[in-house]
Parts: structure tokens; C-alpha cells; sequence
């Protein structure tokens, strides 16, 4: 492993230099789980909390987390995105997220699709951990990454 990107020379962090790639639509996926208690799930479907309506809540904190997620990861290039949708979805287990992000730039966008799904279960978390002391934040995985040519 000598030829690790984000390093220097001297093993110190560095920001990857992508100036000299391509434009190139990027495209990322990514989904989260937080476990609830039934109790708290039937709130939440039932748009019962004191906090709010915790879907909609979750899902304008997980846009604005996407949209900042170069100030939250110190090595992540600043990206000006085209798309961020975040979608959150009542199951039996708890509250399902799932972020799509998109950008034409020099380097994916995967980190900020993860950031995304990461704020919206932990606004979730925030939401209701006055009636939940067990939820549990867990399943975040990318599913999906692209990359393709754009047209001149």
C-alpha cells in the first residue's frame, strides 16, 4: 500500500488533486436503517411526536447534509451538486433512508449520498429518543456508484 491517495509523500494528509480528470456525471446511491421500537414506530407512522413530523424533518436535514458534506469530512472536495433526494420510509423495523445524489464533476459523490442518509437517521434518532431509549442506527452502505461521459 505505497501508493495510498490520500498522502503525501512524507504519509501526511492530503486533498487528492483531480484537476486534470474529466468532467463526468457522477451518480451515488446509499441507505440506512435505524431500528425502533414498535411503540416509536407507530408514532412516527402516525405523525404522533412532540418534535414534529419526523419524516420530513429528517429528510430536509439529510438534503443539507449532502450539500455540506466537504465542511464534515476534512478531505472531501467541495462538489456543486445537481440532484440530492432523500426518502424515508416508515417498515415494521423502524425508519428506512435512501439518498440519490448527483453532480458533473471530477470526483463521485458517494461520500455525500452516505452523509446524507447518516444526518437523516440521526435527526430520526434526535426525533425520538424521548420515546425510544433503544433505537439503534445501522445498515448504512453505498449501494451504488456510476460514472459516465457527458456530452460537449
Amino acid at each position: 500500500m505505497t501508493d495510498l491517495s490520500h498522502t503525501d509523500d512524507a504519509g501526511k494528509a492530503r486533498m487528492v488533486d483531480v484537476g486534470a480528470k474529466a468532467p463526468q456525471r457522477r451518480v451515488a446511491r446509499a441507505e440506512g436503517l435505524i431500528e425502533l421500537a414498535a411503540a416509536a414506530v407507530e408514532l412516527v407512522r402516525a405523525n404522533q411526536l412532540k418534535k414534529g413530523d419526523v419524516l420530513t424533518v429528517a429528510q430536509i436535514a439529510g438534503i443539507q447534509a449532502a450539500k455540506r458534506t466537504a465542511e464534515l469530512i476534512p478531505l472531501c472536495h467541495p462538489l456543486t451538486l445537481d440532484h440530492v433526494q432523500v426518502r424515508l420510509e416508515v417498515v415494521d423495523a423502524g425508519v428506512r433512508a435512501v439518498s440519490e445524489v448527483a453532480c458533473v464533476g471530477r470526483t463521485g459523490v458517494e461520500m455525500e449520498a452516505l452523509t446524507a442518509v447518516s444526518v437523516a437517521l440521526l435527526t430520526v434518532y434526535d426525533m425520538c429518543k424521548a420515546v425510544d431509549k433503544s433505537m439503534r442506527i445501522t445498515q448504512i452502505v453505498l449501494t451504488e456508484k456510476t460514472k459516465s461521459d457527458v456530452e460537449s
